[in-house]
C-alpha cells in the first residue's frame, strides 16, 4: 500500500487514489496515493525505472491506469483524451520545431485555440516577456542557449494556459551552473503564473531547490511524502534516509530511553549513543543509526558531548567551500564528515591532517533512528 499523503488539509486540486499500470507481469506503478495542492511545486523523485515518468504519462492521458482514478480539480480523467485534458507536459528534449522561430514554437499550440490571430500574437507576446525572451522571438532554437531552449519549451507549455503543467526531467540537458541558475527561474515563473507543476527528477538537490513537497519513488511505489525539509531531515526509512543525501548508517539496537532521548547500543561506535526518541520502537529492537556528514563535529580535543568517539583521519578531500574527512574508527568502521571552510588559507582549510587523531561528536537531535 502506498503512504499516506501529508497534504495540507484543503481540498486537492489533483487526487491519486490507489493507482497502478502494469506493463504485462511487471508493475511499474503500484497502488500510488498523494494530492496535489493548486498552486504547488510537486516534485517526483527517484532512480531509473521507479515508476515516476509512467506516473507522468497517465497524468497526461498518454497512458491509462491498470487501477485507480485520478481526479484534476474535481473531475474524474478516466477516459479523458490528453487533447481533452487541461494538462500540458513538457518534455526532457523540449521538441521544438527547428524550422521554426521562437515566436512560432510558443504560438504553435494556440492553432488549435478559438482565439483571433490578435489574440494569440498577443499571447506570444506576453509568454516571451514571462520567459525575457523577446529579443530572441525571431531565432531559430539552434541560434538560442539550451537554457533560452528550455525557456522556450516552457512559454509553449504555459501558453495554453493549463491548469496543470507536467515537467519531465526539465533541467537535465543543461550543464550544472546553468541548471542550478534556472532552477530559479522556474520558481519565479511558476510564482507568476500560479500554474500547478509536477516536476519528475532523478536529481535530489533539484528537487530539494524546486520542490514544496517530494514524493519519493522506489520500484513503482511512493516511500515517503513531504517537504525537503522533512524528507531530508526526517526520512521514515533507510532507504529514504540514502537516496536522500550523504549518510553513514550503523547497525544498532535500543537499549532504553532516557529523558527525552532515545537510548542505542552502537557497537560501530564504542558504545551507547543518545539519539533523538522515535515513538513505537522497544528495547531490544534492531535499528539503524544514521548521522549526516554535515552533523558531525571534528575537534582535536575532546568535547563535552553524550556522542563523542575518537578516530584517525585516513582521507580528505579539498573542495574549497568545504572539506570531507573519512574518518576510521577503532572498530575499522569508516566515518565521513564535513567541514565548512570558513576562513581563508592553506592551514585554515584543515581541521586535522592525514593520520591525525580526531574526535568526532554529534548532538543526540542529529542521530536518526531508523526502524525500516
Amino acid at each position: 500500500m502506498a503512504l499516506p499523503d501529508a497534504g495540507t488539509g484543503a481540498a486537492p486540486f489533483l487526487r491519486i487514489e490507489g493507482v497502478s499500470k502494469s506493463f504485462g507481469s511487471f508493475k511499474a506503478v503500484n497502488d500510488v496515493s498523494l494530492t496535489v495542492e493548486k498552486g504547488e511545486i510537486f516534485a517526483l523523485l527517484g532512480g531509473s525505472g521507479c515508476g515516476k515518468t509512467t506516473l507522468l504519462r497517465m497524468l497526461a492521458g498518454f497512458e491509462e491506469p491498470t487501477a485507480g482514478r485520478i481526479f484534476l480539480d474535481g473531475r474524474d480523467m478516466a477516459g479523458v483524451q490528453p487533447w481533452d485534458r487541461p494538462v500540458h507536459m513538457m518534455f526532457q528534449s523540449y521538441a521544438l520545431f527547428p524550422h521554426m522561430t521562437v515566436a512560432k514554437n510558443i504560438g504553435y499550440g494556440l492553432k488549435h485555440e478559438k482565439m483571433t490571430k490578435a489574440e494569440r500574437d498577443a499571447r506570444v507576446r506576453e509568454m516571451l516577456d514571462l520567459v525575457q525572451l523577446t529579443q530572441f522571438a525571431g531565432r531559430k532554437p539552434h541560434q538560442i542557449s539550451g537554457g533560452q531552449r528550455q525557456r522556450v519549451a516552457l512559454a509553449r507549455a504555459l501558453a495554453r494556459q493549463p491548469k496543470l503543467l507536467l515537467l519531465d526531467e526539465p533541467l537535465a540537458a543543461l550543464d550544472k551552473k546553468l541548471r542550478e541558475h534556472t532552477q530559479f527561474e522556474l520558481m519565479s515563473i511558476q510564482q507568476r503564473t500560479g500554474v500547478t507543476f509536477i516536476v519528475v527528477t532523478h536529481d535530489q538537490e533539484e528537487a530539494m531547490t524546486l520542490a514544496d513537497r517530494i514524493a519519493v519513488m522506489d520500484k513503482g511505489v511512493v516511500r515517503q511524502i513531504g517537504s525537503p525539509t522533512e524528507i531530508y531531515e526526517f526520512p521514515n526509512s533507510r532507504f529514504v534516509a540514502s537516496f536522500i543525501g550523504s549518510i553513514t548508517s550503523f547497525e544498532a539496537k535500543v537499549a532504553g530511553r532516557e529523558g527525552a532521548h532515545l537510548v542505542v547500543d552502537v557497537p560501530a561506535l564504542g558504545g551507547r549513543i543518545l539519539a533523538r526518541d522515535v515513538p513505537g520502537v522497544v528495547e531490544g529492537q534492531a535499528v539503524t543509526l544514521a548521522v549526516r556528514p554535515e552533523k558531525l563535529n571534528l575537534t582535536k580535543e575532546r568535547p563535552e558531548s553524550p556522542n563523542a568517539v575518537e578516530g584517525m583521519v585516513k582521507d580528505l578531500a579539498y573542495f574549497g567551500k568545504d572539506s570531507l574527512y573519512r574518518i576510521a574508527l577503532p572498530s575499522g568502521a569508516l566515518v565521513q564528515a564535513h567541514a565548512v571552510n570558513a576562513r581563508r588559507g592553506m592551514e585554515a582549510a584543515r581541521v586535522a591532517d592525514w593520520d591525525d587523531k580526531i574526535w568526532l561528536s554529534f548532538d543526540p537531535g542529529s542521530a536518526i533512528v531508523l526502524a525500516d
